[in-house]
């Protein structure tokens, strides 16, 4: 199997514990390669035996009856905004956008590689998941059809879609512009729960966001219903806007949890 390509990582902006964090990636990446020499069958996908992470404080499970239907990594930045006349005030969130990466075949077959995904893609530059796909992809025992659903490499088929606000209260998950077409997922909180005391930082420090659990509006489509997020990276503001610009980003990761009928 060829070596895993490694992307460049963001050196001035990755948080005192990165490269131990990244090094514990990959050498687990290396045992699950030297594991697959002895296993007599390729992985699956199978997302029915998958289990939800779960904070301390759990959220509500999701509703009966429906099923997981995709898991995405997502990353991105989370958005703020500071009124430069109150700096004592805590910055207003003003929504998010991530790009979302088809994590389903992954979180299903290795779970421990997947519980680390948010956690490692956060200390590598945005232009360079392309790259963290591929190391991925290349050294894991995958059948190409189990390729076409997990962090692929540059091909363009590791992308699910893209997450983003369609006004202050709609988080938007479009899943449609891909190969899968999984669907269109409008949204509003229904809970959410603060990330666990360990979650990793961010770039510059910052706490994780919460977990959320969102349920779909009116006008979902591919029977979505219910979406998770999990296994939160970074992404908080400042306690106050001191020293911020009216307009600013932190950059975050995510695992988001689809369930549908």
């Amino acid at each position: 199997m060829a070596a895993p390509l490694l992307p460049e990582i963001n050196a001035h902006s990755a948080p005192a514990d990165s490269l131990k964090k990244i090094s514990e990636y990959f050498n687990l990446l290396a045992v699950k390669v030297q594991q697959s020499k002895f296993e007599s069958a390729v992985p699956t996908c199978d997302l029915s035996k998958v289990v939800m992470p779960q904070a301390p404080s759990p959220l509500p499970p999701p509703s009966f009856g429906l099923t997981l239907r995709h898991v995405a990594l997502g990353r991105g930045t989370q958005n703020y905004t500071c009124d430069p006349s109150t700096p004592t005030a805590a910055p207003v969130a003003n929504g998010a956008v991530a790009s979302l990466f088809n994590a389903s075949c992954i979180v299903s077959a290795y779970p421990d590689i997947g519980a680390m995904l948010s956690t490692v893609s956060l200390n590598f530059n945005l232009s360079d998941l392309a790259s963290i796909a591929s190391s991925v992809a290349s050294a894991l025992p995958f059948p190409p059809s189990f390729l076409k659903q997990t962090l692929a490499p540059t091909s363009g088929m590791a992308v699910s879609g893209a997450h983003y606000f369609t006004n202050a209260s709609t988080p938007f998950f479009n899943m449609d512009a891909s190969q899968w077409k999984i669907g269109e997922a409008p949204c509003a909180k229904n809970s959410s729960t603060p990330a666990p005391e360990a979650a990793p930082r961010g770039q510059q420090g910052e706490k994780a966001v919460a977990w959320l659990k969102l349920i779909t509006r009116p006008g979902a489509t591919g029977g979505l219903q219910e979406v998770y997020r999990v296994e939160t990276a970074g992404g908080s503001a400042p306690e106050t806007c001191q020293g911020m610009p009216e307009h600013f980003e932190v950059q975050y990761a995510a695992q988001y949890w689809f369930y549908g009928n």
